[in-house]
């Protein structure tokens, strides 16, 4: 089973797009959420195959759009809307996971008969991974942690960087995104909010925290996000387990728009390990 597109309305804040894939039956599954990374959305690339191979193997897989990525509940793919991507930051992105949760395992959920709430694994990709460690630190509800080619650190990331009087004078600065050829804009809020919530988003002391069970997997040749910050992460949580990928890069081989009806054999091996781990 597949539901597209689902809409989290909540007040006076902007609404949260979803998809779930589940096999309809009378078993309640493990609830695993995965949040994208940076300049990512739920329809990215491989992403719908991945909660494929979840279903089948009869998990309640969900991904979603962070609200200020820069998607609209009408277009949910790419970034239609930069004004809210603009006004994105870390905190707003943890607050969404929140939602999502809250949600999930709400009464109010209409798949609430799918699911068993006391099995919730948190996967996170890039700079969703970040945001998965710090989460998984504070809540208590999720009980495994997976990270997909993962950052260690949110200080030494292009958008908490750079000319900061510059950017604090214009109020704004832009990331060129070189897929759509978009100016990706971020307002200086961004800077502010990182800075006022510094610990909280310390994902060295959100890693050492993580008591349940910890899974890292990551590329050795990626080249956005290097092979040592899982390293790191790793190096944090000595319980936790790092699993490397041979030949491959950040995304693992897939791409946007991906046309293939198969997994690269790089994130197939994603997947499967995740799964297991699960």
């Amino acid at each position: 089973m597949i539901q597209k597109n689902n809409i989290l309305q909540r007040d006076s804040k902007k609404p949260i797009v979803w998809d779930a894939f589940y096999k309809e039956n009378n078993t309640k599954k493990p609830l695993v959420l995965f949040c994208h990374g940076y300049k990512g959305f739920k329809d990215w690339g491989a992403w719908d195959l991945v909660a494929q191979a979840y279903s089948e193997a009869n998990l309640f897989f969900v991904k979603f759009n962070f609200s200020h990525n820069g998607g609209t509940v009408e277009n949910p793919i790419d970034f239609p809307d930069l004004d809210a991507f603009a006004e994105n930051n870390y905190t707003k992105e943890l607050e969404d996971v929140d939602s999502m949760l809250n949600h999930l395992l709400s009464k109010e959920n209409e798949f609430t008969e799918q699911i068993d709430t006391n099995n919730i694994t948190l996967i996170g990709h890039s700079r969703g991974g970040g945001i998965s460690i710090i989460k998984a630190s504070e809540d208590t509800r999720i009980t495994k942690l997976i990270t997909w080619a993962s950052v260690s650190g949110f200080g030494k990331r292009t958008s908490t960087t750079g000319d900061l009087e510059q950017w604090k004078k214009e109020g704004v600065k832009y990331v060129l995104n070189g897929r759509t050829h978009q100016q990706m804009p971020h307002n200086y809020q961004f800077y502010l909010d990182y800075k006022a919530n510094k610990n909280r988003l310390n994902i060295e002391l959100a890693t050492k925290k993580v008591s349940i069970p910890f899974l890292i997997i990551h590329a050795e040749g990626d080249p956005s996000v290097k092979f040592k910050e899982a390293e790191n992460l790793h190096a944090w949580n000595n319980k936790s387990e790092l699993y490397s990928i041979e030949n491959s890069n950040h995304v693992f081989d897939a791409s946007h728009p991906y046309k293939n009806k198969k997994l690269p054999e790089a994130l197939q091996q994603v997947v499967t390990k995740s799964i297991s781990f699960i």
